[in-house]
Formats: C-alpha cells, sequence, structure tokens
C-alpha cells in the first residue's frame, strides 16, 4: 500500500524513477567521439528544433548527429574497433553486448579476436614517375614496415582491378557552394552511372549542411542514386566533420557483406567546416577504423591551396586516398574520373605484424616498392585493438 501511494502521482513517480541506478539521459551529438563530450559539458546555446523521426523516415533523411537511446548506449558502451572487415566488428558488439557467460564462451570469443586482430589488411596503389598506375607487379617486389619493424608474414597479395565497391558519395550542400551546385551534382550523377554495376556494387547518398542527410540508402540502382543526387538543395552552415563520422561509423562499418571488399568515400566540399561537433582528426579516426579510403574534391575552384584544400588533403593522405583541386568547374568531372580509374587499379596485401600487441595503440604502415622509381600510396597505420 505505501509504494502504491508513492506512484500516485506523475511528479512522484518521476522522483522515484530519478532515484534509480542506471538512469541516465542518453548522450547527444555522436556520443562516441571524445570531442563530443566536451562539447555537451559547455555551456549551450537553446538547440534548433529537430524533425520528429516520423518526419525523417518519411522523407528518407537518416540523422547523423541525434541517435535513437538504443543507439546512443550502445556506442557509449562498445569500444571502437579497429580497421578491418566487418565480421569482425560484429564478434566485438556481441561480445561486449552478451555480458558475463560460461567459461567456454569466453574462451571462444577472445580465441576468434585472437586469430582475426594478427592480420591486417591494406588496399593501396602503385604509380610510376610520370603518374600512371601499374598494375603487373608480383609479391615480391614489395616489403612492408609494421611499426617500424619488418612484417613477420606476408599472408595474401592479389591486384584487386574488380574487387565490389561499397561506395559513399558526400556532397556539401551548404550554402558556400550554391553557385556551383548544380554542375556538382551532375558530375556526381555521371560518376555512379559509370561506376557502380548492378548486382556487384553498391553505393549511397549524403548531402550534409548542418546536419547529414541520407536522400539515397545503399543500392546497385543507379537511377534510385541519381534520384538521390539530384534531391539535394544548398542551404546552411557546413558540419563537414560530422557527415564523414557519420558516414564511416553508421554506414560503411556496419555495413554487411559475404566476402572482401573496397570501401570508399568521395567527398565533395570546399573543406571549411563551422559547425561539426567532432573534430578533424576524430573524423579521420574513424575512417581509418571503419577501413575507409577517402577521396576529396574541393569545390573552391581557385588553384590557390586555400585552408580549406589543406583540410581536405590531410583527410585524403591519412585514409590512403587522394585530394583533387580542379581549377575550374570542368575539371569536377574529370576528378570522378581518375577516382574511378584508381578505384580498379589498386593492390590489396594482407600480412602479420611483428611483436604485435592488442594495446589500442596507433601503429604505423609502410608499403615500399623494391624499384625506387614507383610510387606507394596507401593508408599510414591502423589502431591494435584493446584488451
Amino acid at each position: 500500500m505505501r509504494f502504491r501511494s508513492i506512484l500516485s502521482t506523475p511528479a512522484s513517480l518521476l522522483l522515484f524513477l530519478a532515484t534509480l541506478p542506471g538512469q541516465s539521459t542518453p548522450p547527444q551529438d555522436l556520443p562516441s567521439a571524445p570531442s563530443a563530450a566536451k562539447e555537451e559539458a559547455r555551456p549551450q546555446k537553446p538547440p534548433a528544433p529537430t524533425p520528429a523521426a516520423s518526419e525523417s523516415t518519411g522523407s528518407g533523411a537518416t540523422p547523423a548527429v541525434q541517435p535513437s537511446p538504443d543507439a546512443a548506449k550502445t556506442a557509449a558502451s562498445t569500444p571502437a574497433q579497429p580497421p578491418g572487415d566487418s565480421g569482425k566488428s560484429e564478434e566485438s558488439a556481441k561480445t561486449s553486448a552478451a555480458g558475463p557467460g560460461t567459461a567456454s564462451q569466453d574462451d571462444e570469443s577472445v580465441s576468434t579476436i585472437r586469430r582475426t586482430v594478427n592480420e591486417v589488411n591494406v588496399v593501396f596503389t602503385v604509380t610510376d614517375k610520370h603518374g600512371h598506375y601499374v598494375k603487373d607487379l608480383k609479391r615480391d617486389d614489395f616489403r612492408i614496415i609494421d611499426d617500424a619493424k619488418p612484417a613477420e608474414e606476408i599472408r595474401s597479395f592479389r591486384a584487386e582491378t574488380d574487387l565490389p565497391l561499397q561506395v559513399g558519395l558526400l556532397i556539401d550542400a551548404s550554402n558556400s557552394v550554391r553557385d556551383r551546385f548544380k554542375f556538382e551534382q551532375e558530375a556526381a550523377v555521371e560518376f555512379l552511372n559509370q561506376t557502380i554495376r548492378r548486382k556487384y556494387d553498391q553505393a549511397f547518398v549524403v548531402g550534409f549542411d548542418v546536419t547529414p542527410e541520407v536522400t539515397q540508402d545503399f543500392t546497385d540502382d543507379t537511377e534510385a542514386l541519381s534520384v538521390g543526387v539530384r534531391a539535394l538543395r544548398p542551404g546552411g552552415g557546413t558540419a563537414l566533420y560530422d557527415a564523414l563520422y557519420f558516414a564511416c561509423r553508421d554506414k560503411l562499418l556496419k555495413s554487411q557483406h559475404s566476402g572482401p571488399v573496397r570501401k570508399a568515400i568521395i567527398l565533395l566540399s570546399d573543406g571549411d567546416d563551422n559547425q561539426s561537433h567532432v573534430t578533424r582528426e576524430e573524423s579521420i579516426e574513424m575512417a581509418q577504423r571503419a577501413d575507409v579510403i577517402v577521396y576529396t574534391i574541393s569545390t573552391n575552384l581557385t588553384g590557390s591551396g586555400s585552408h580549406g584544400d589543406k583540410i581536405l588533403q590531410r583527410i585524403a593522405d591519412a585514409t590512403g586516398g587522394r585530394s583533387y583541386v580542379p581549377f575550374q568547374l570542368t575539371e569536377v568531372a574529370n576528378a570522378f574520373a581518375a577516382i574511378q580509374e584508381e578505384l580498379r587499379s589498386q593492390y590489396a596485401i594482407s600480412y602479420k605484424p611483428a611483436e604485435f600487441r592488442p594495446d589500442g595503440r596507433y601503429r604505423t604502415i609502410q608499403i615500399i616498392a623494391q624499384e625506387k622509381s614507383l610510387h606507394v600510396r596507401s593508408r599510414h597505420g591502423y589502431y591494435a585493438p584493446s584488451q
């Protein structure tokens, strides 16, 4: 009877629930990024109204920085994963979600992790002194330095000219690109039509200003992708880092695939960010953890090496991609064509690092061609898992 009287009024109910352990407000704004958590601790201006979930679903939009309570709890409780295949990420997520189990279950999950993290997979390209792709090299034409030590063993090597693609197209739809937006949309549509193959490749489209908006989810239908690109409308500020972080974490890191795939993002922007909750380096780290190569195309069209161009260059270099700075609008289409060629001109190598430790530390990678006139481009490193 006493318990019933306590819960007799809404105010009493709220007071009662507030005293229960483990009751907290779900984190907002990409909660797994450290800088986002720091941002929340600072005094904030009243937030702008957020569309209801039913409205977003109806328009095909997927908000990036307002996760559901369940998603936010999962992101906060699940440690970030190192780069690798999605199977490894799923295994770690299942292990953390299951909680304490039987001794045999714990032993099995630990042994599975040990089998997977000792192998590092890297996709890279090789060009000659004229910048032309070299596609006929063999395993013995390279040596690998992992964390300043030669790799213990190269386990596989192959030329990947026909590997299935998972491509994210991120288009800056802020006010700063309004005057050239239409041409960039058409160049992006042409790229998708030329690159995505039915029943083989998949792509998705994200436009971003203050928040990212998915106008077309993963599909192999180029017509649907074209509609997604043309549905974008410029306006608002620029949250470039949030958009990249979202595309890597919520789309490519969680994507399902039955075999090896090449994951890439093509980022079309002026590089000027003024609205993000995460930092540039956090968005780069998420791309590295998702094993994503990022190609950037500048929309500045000045050729003068602006601050935004340097940011785009940093993102591309850190993930093993390439940054393109067109001098005029018509060269945007040429940049898309160059990216398409590169995606079909890569090598994939798998190796076992020497003296590997699961300490969560960032480890550097160097792939060196035996012939000194050749230039190798790949991601610069990866994050080892934590015990």
